[in-house]
This record gives C-alpha cells, sequence and structure tokens, in this order.
C-alpha cells in the first residue's frame, strides 16, 4: 500500500493553510517513517544498532500499558510515540475568534522504557475582534517530559500513573507569546476495564502553571482535566471535562469548566509500523465565567 496516497478528504476545513497545515503535517510524519525503515533494514544483521533497539524499547514500553486512545483535550498518561497536528477553532466573549493550526502538538518520543518526550511546533494563530480586524502570528514553543511511575495492561491490571514536567519558552510573535518561561508540574493517571478489543477508561491530569515572572499578570490556573472513553473495535467515543481555577493574576480566585464530546477513530494500518488516527470533537464553557464560548477540534496523527 502506498501510504502517501491515503486518502485524506474526510475532513472539511474553513480555509486552504488549515487543510494545508494538515496535510503538511501528515506528510511530514510518513516520511519520517521512511528513513525508520531504512535504518531497521540496514541494521538487519546488527540487532544492536541504534534504531533497532531503539524501536523495540518503545515496542516494549507500549506493551506494558494500557492500549488507551489519547483524548481530544486531556494529555494521556500513557507513553506515545508519534506525530500529531491539532486544528481549532474557537469562539470568544465580545465577538473574538481564535484559529488555531497546530495547537502546540508536534513530535513526541519514548527515548527509555518510562519516559516520553515531547517537542511541539509553534502553533499559528489567527485572532479576529469583533470589528472583523485581524491579527496573526506564532504561538511560545511548549517541550513535556512525562516519567511513568507504574503501569499494567489489560491483561495484567489496566491501570497508569505518571508525572509530567511540562516547559513554555516565550519564543511567539509579540501578540500571542506570554513573554516568559512558564513551568507546568503535572500528575496524570487512569484505569481501565475490558479487554484491547472493547471497554472503559478514565484519564485525568491535575497541573499547576508556573511563570518565572510576571505573576500579577499571568497568575498560577491550576487545572484537572477528566476524560471518560468507551471503546470497540477502532472507534472511541469520549466525554470530557476541564476545571481550572485561577490563583493569583487578573482573574484571582475565578473558575472555569468546559466540556468537550468527541470521537477519535483508529489505529488504522498505513504500513509495517505507521498507524493512522483521526478525531473530532466540540468543546463548550459552561460556568458563568468563561475564557471562551466554545470551540470545534480535529487531531490527526500517525503513531510509529
Amino acid at each position: 500500500m502506498d501510504i502517501t496516497r491515503f486518502p485524506l478528504a474526510f475532513i472539511t476545513l474553513r480555509s486552504g493553510r488549515a487543510c494545508g497545515g494538515l496535510l503538511l503535517a501528515t506528510s511530514l510524519a510518513l516520511s519520517c517513517g521512511r528513513p525508520v525503515h531504512a535504518a531497521s533494514a540496514a541494521a538487519g544483521a546488527d540487532e544492536g544498532g541504534f534504531v533497532t533497539t531503539w524501536l523495540a524499547n518503545s515496542d516494549a514500553s507500549k506493551e506494558a500499558q494500557p492500549h488507551w486512545m489519547t483524548p481530544l483535550v486531556t494529555v494521556t498518561p500513557r507513553l506515545e510515540q508519534e506525530f500529531r497536528y491539532d486544528q481549532t477553532w474557537q469562539d470568544r466573549p465580545k465577538d473574538v475568534t481564535v484559529d488555531n493550526y497546530g495547537n502546540g502538538k508536534g513530535l513526541e518520543l519514548i527515548p527509555t522504557f518510562n519516559s516520553e518526550v515531547i517537542i511541539g511546533v509553534p502553533a499559528h494563530l489567527e485572532r479576529t475582534n469583533g470589528a472583523g480586524e485581524r491579527t496573526s502570528g506564532w504561538a511560545d514553543e511548549s517541550l513535556l517530559l512525562k516519567y511513568r511511575f507504574a503501569t499494567a495492561n489489560e491483561e495484567h491490571g489496566n491501570y497508569i500513573f505518571t508525572g509530567f514536567l511540562g516547559v513554555s519558552l516565550p519564543t511567539g510573535s509579540d501578540a500571542f507569546t506570554n513573554n516568559e518561561t512558564i513551568i507546568s508540574p503535572t500528575l496524570a493517571g487512569g484505569y481501565g476495564w475490558g479487554s484491547r478489543q472493547a471497554g472503559f477508561d478514565i484519564q485525568s491530569t491535575l497541573g499547576i502553571a508556573i511563570p518565572t515572572a510576571n505573576l500579577h499578570k499571568l497568575g498560577e490556573p491550576v487545572t484537572w482535566n477528566v476524560a471518560f472513553q468507551a471503546y470497540s473495535g477502532k472507534l472511541w467515543p469520549e466525554i470530557e471535562g476541564t476545571y481550572t481555577y485561577y490563583k493569583e493574576g487578573p482573574n484571582d480566585g475565578k473558575s472555569q469548566f468546559a466540556y468537550t464530546v468527541g470521537l477519535v477513530a483508529g489505529r488504522f494500518h498505513l504500513g509495517r509500523r505507521a498507524r493512522l488516527i483521526i478525531g473530532g470533537g466540540y468543546q463548550e464553557c459552561v460556568s458563568s465565567y468563561k475564557s471562551f464560548n466554545h470551540t470545534w477540534l480535529l487531531t490527526g496523527r500517525v503513531a510509529f
């Protein structure tokens, strides 16, 4: 099968840039898979080769944990190895809209048995105010380290517990940067019922964003995410909740709650290792305080 010709027409987007971004990201992920195969083949007789050893280690790492799907919003406590591209269209108060191309997702790698690193690709943002004036630019760079403390796959307990350490670097455009480095420690866990083919799971995270300066402007928001997933075969319907408590800063003492409903489908075979995952959903803020009204979300991933 020629994976570069896999149909991507399942997504209908509002702009050519959006479609182009998804196609480019998918093509990059697929093309990155080719040198892996070439290196694996070249390593053939040398089982101690770097690529062969790395892929064997990442496969063993993934086998040791539950095989749930990564939700649309909640960062999974599982370790993943994939390239991910997300896209969102958000409606905010005062007739402001923000189109987000990439959403800070990017390359996810498993360098050791119990760790993962995520190298985000800075999102491109387009904000339009109520007067129709448009501002565009780049968001800050984001990096994330995961360390898995404990886990068992579906046959041996179906649970996982992980810690995250995220960093946001002030590399974005003037209109969208936070102007400060932000450190985000997070605890994450999950538990599931059922088999690899069908069942139900809960995944959750609790974290805080701590700016290295300008606390009075940025605050220290505490965010709790929880995702409920049912699954059968390749379909993963979900509902998520996101609660944010704003500590310090201009919104000190306020809180916000949003729910997300969505569907993720995968993992579809693209080749020897590559697996395609696609999904979409709708998020709405239902609290009295709202930093946004609602958001449409799309995700495309190539796991390997």
